[in-house]
């Protein structure tokens, strides 16, 4: 028989209370409706007593998410348990959670409360007993209780409990224990706290040593049966325990952990990427579950295995957290196989062309440009020495005027077949001035999909390079440029895009005369 693990999200209070910048009442409300989505049971929407804004968000997040345990977080302080009422009374779910804490390690007690632990105990208890007199559904924490003597930390869960919290919450605050000694502290307390039966132990793990996800897979495997969590791990420092990761730890490690929860896992994708924008975070690549890399294989051992079978290299499926497909990356590390099975998905057969020699043009392109798409393997096959061949749009010259009180003009010259061309465009920025001039003459309607500008080096003098995705026929090319001036790198990324499209154009015009030719013979 499996328990039910209870996922409680603070992405809206611990999470948020960690941005550069606070979130408008209505993202805030954008973000508690997609975590409700997802399955959350618990959504901690704020901290009421911080300021009337947040009050007035945790209300209105309590006014629209019917399905999720709307709680707000107060300290062992009378106000704070008044706000959390304040805010949350008349919430649709008809109940609601007041979430109380005080800190009770040594360090906290002494250093931060100038209190003695008494006094601390006394506190606990009357904010509990304070809580309840609104709600049934009290939680106390026991803050920097990793840090906390366990004598102490009895006592206090002990007293919680006696005084009316349900749920018991102990917190690695500042990310110190590891996971062994972690799972020692919630088999301590199921152990030596005679009414911890009353109680749901949770735990809320911090990454400042990267081990939040691991103490929180520890303390359930010894007995806690909920974690707090944030989406993507954002959070005070170094973050919060990933709530993606967990849920894909219990869904995939069924077997080891026995337990169940209500997280909708295709919904984790949506949901990461909505809190990365509205946050201004973005997610590493290398992010376990929601990264861009996550389902991404370059390494030819690791793409023949996938194409072989998908399980040998992946653990869960891309569209187990909603993402449409892996992505096997054509690189100079990849193998014949994937070169064949790209060109087979391209719906190119044996006899349409030779796999040694377009693996070996394949091989020159990948060096030269890092990473080569299937618009650049269906125009090998028609080109051999593609890597060697010139770029047919060459820019000449570029002027560009922009700024606060004029509209964004640009000039461009290009040369092609022994002509040069120039444009000139309008348009409601430099970019998108510089890709109209090119679009007009090239004769391709670009779109820019994504724009994204790195530098590369340091200093003065770095150099931006600039990477676009463009759509044009219903198809994507990438186009990269690099210079000090980032207009410039625009310019020159939109220019090989420009590049791209023609020899897609080509690829296609010489499949059309392929095709008539055969005809003709038949």
């Amino acid at each position: 028989m499996t328990d039910q693990l209870v996922i409680f999200d603070t992405t809206l209070r611990d999470g948020e209370q960690a941005l550069q910048a606070s979130l408008t009442a209505r993202e805030k409300l954008q973000i508690a409706l997609a975590i409700e989505r997802l399955g959350v049971d618990v959504i901690e929407a704020g901290f009421p007593v911080s300021s009337p804004g947040d009050l007035e968000s945790v209300r209105q997040i309590g006014l629209n998410v019917k399905n999720s345990v709307i709680a707000g977080l107060s300290r062992a302080v009378d106000a704070d348990i008044d706000a959390v009422n304040e805010a949350l009374k008349d919430a649709i779910a008809g109940s609601f959670r007041i979430h109380t804490f005080i800190a009770t390690s040594d360090i906290h007690v002494k250093d931060k409360l100038r209190m003695d632990f008494e006094q601390v105990l006394e506190m606990a208890t009357r904010a509990v007993k304070r809580a309840r007199n609104y709600t049934d559904d009290v939680e106390f924490s026991c803050e920097d209780a990793g840090r906390t003597p366990i004598d102490n930390l009895c006592r206090t869960v002990e007293a919680a409990i006696n005084a009316g919290a349900s749920t018991i919450n102990i917190p690695d605050t500042v990310g110190y224990t590891i996971p062994s000694e972690f799972a020692n502290i919630i088999t301590q307390l199921k152990n030596r706290v005679p009414n911890i039966d009353k109680a749901i132990l949770s735990v809320h793990c911090h990454d400042d040593l990267g081990l939040s996800v691991a103490n929180s897979i520890a303390a359930v495997q010894a007995g806690a049966r909920q974690i707090e969590c944030t989406v993507n791990g954002i959070g005070e420092r170094a973050g919060n325990c990933a709530l993606e990761e967990i849920a894909m730890i219990v869904k995939t490690r069924r077997d080891l952990l026995n337990l169940d929860l209500n997280i909708q896992s295709t919904e984790i994708h949506r949901t990461s990427t909505l809190v990365s924008q509205l946050c201004n975070m973005p997610i590493q690549s290398n992010k376990a579950i929601v990264g861009a890399n996550a389902f991404s294989h370059s390494s030819g051992i690791h793409q023949d295995g996938v194409l072989k079978s998908q399980n040998t290299y992946e653990i869960m499926t891309p569209e187990s957290v909603g993402i449409k497909t892996n992505n096997l990356n054509l690189t100079s590390r990849s193998g014949r196989h994937v070169i064949k099975h790209r060109m087979d998905e391209l719906g190119y057969g044996e006899d349409d062309y030779d796999l040694e020699s377009l693996y070996n043009s394949f091989l020159r392109l990948a060096d030269k440009k890092g990473q080569v798409f299937d618009y650049d393997l269906e125009a090998m096959t028609l080109f051999n020495n593609l890597a060697d061949e010139d770029d047919y749009f060459v820019m000449q010259h570029l002027s560009v005027t922009s700024g606060t009180d004029k509209t964004s003009t640009a000039t461009v010259t290009m040369q092609f077949d022994d002509e040069t061309v120039t444009e000139a465009a309008i348009g409601n920025g430099p970019i998108n001035s510089i890709c109209r001039c090119i679009g007009r003459i090239s004769g391709h309607e670009l779109e820019i999909k994504d724009f994204k500008v790195a530098s590369t080096s340091s200093g003065m003098d770095a150099l931006g390079q600039v990477n676009v995705m463009v759509e044009c026929n219903g198809r994507t090319f990438h186009g990269m440029g690099l210079a000090t001036d980032i207009i410039l790198s625009s310019a020159r990324a939109l220019v090989h895009a420009a590049n791209e499209v023609r020899r897609s154009e080509q690829v296609a015009q010489h499949k059309m005369q392929s095709k008539e030719v055969n005809k003709a013979a038949i």
